[in-house]
């Protein structure tokens, strides 16, 4: 069935992601910065859906951090596991077993809401957004592909977000790197065995826009579920599709955002950016 990291898992797009991979009985690899919430997670997901859950904590913004997911994403094959119960070979494995299979998925997802104007805001809150959401996901998809392609199969799934096209400061820089990325990833990755998605979310429910306080500035009818972001998120992975955007609202906004002047982009992005604060 595979096993699937996760870094952002313990909330949102991810949260759900784990659940879903879960429930299709896929073991899990689950990165988050707090460790108390990630055992909590994977104590509740192991034990409802039976399977094995290994939790690395780790800042993404922070390098040493980076290179011990790096390392996890390294591992080339099972190890012989000697207190294997041959008499139950659907038996869950431990995290420890966990931590010796090689990664088959591996799911970009962690980031946040950089919260200020580019201009009278905080260079360390943008030297942080910019090492979680471009530096960790080109590190950690480094460490991952190559043991993919050595075996033949594999993929990686990358978050971006709808905001990629439009001109909403540098959370949508970071995300337009993402999708970009991912693209020429997978025009890299033709025939390997190994596929790259990226899936572009418009708004979701999720603590992720709690936290930026953009409840109040937009209809309900803008918020989709993160458990069908997700579901989408899957389905495209499994189809091989490089690009996937949830919803038909949001394939029409992104149809949009794709023939529209420029200018025209910057100046109603420009004042979402502003009112929202992103």
């Amino acid at each position: 069935m595979g096993t699937a990291l996760i870094t952002g898992a313990t909330s949102g797009i991810g949260l759900e992601l784990a659940w879903q991979l879960a429930e299709a009985h896929h073991d899990l690899v689950l990165v988050a910065r707090t460790r108390a919430r990630l055992d909590r997670v994977a104590a509740q997901i192991s034990q409802a859906a039976g399977v094995g859950v290994q939790v690395i904590a780790a800042d993404l913004s922070v390098a040493d951090d980076v290179g011990r997911v790096a390392e996890r994403l390294r591992v080339a094959a099972p190890a012989a596991d000697p207190a294997a119960d041959p008499a139950r070979p659907d038996a869950p494995h431990t995290a420890a077993q966990v931590a010796a299979q090689p990664i088959d998925l591996l799911v970009n997802n962690a980031g946040f809401a950089v919260g200020q104007a580019f201009a009278e805001g905080d260079i360390a809150q943008e030297r942080r957004a910019l090492s979680v959401m471009v530096g960790a996901v080109m590190e950690l998809t480094h460490a991952a592909v190559p043991g993919m392609i050595a075996r033949g199969h594999g993929a990686i799934l990358n978050v971006a977000s709808v905001t990629a096209l439009t001109a909403m400061g540098t959370y949508a820089a970071h995300k337009a790197w993402v999708r970009t990325f991912t693209e020429g990833l997978a025009s890299e990755l033709r025939g390997t065995g190994v596929t790259a998605t990226v899936v572009n979310p418009g708004l979701t429910r999720s603590e992720f826009h709690d936290r930026a306080g953009m409840d109040a500035a937009w209809p309900p009818i803008a918020w989709l579920r993160a458990d069908d972001v997700a579901r989408a998120a899957l389905a495209a992975v499994r189809r091989g599709q490089v690009i996937c955007t949830p919803s038909l609202r949001y394939l029409g906004v992104n149809a949009l955002l794709r023939v529209a002047p420029r200018g025209v982009v910057r100046r109603i992005a420009g004042h979402a950016s502003v009112r929202t604060r992103y």
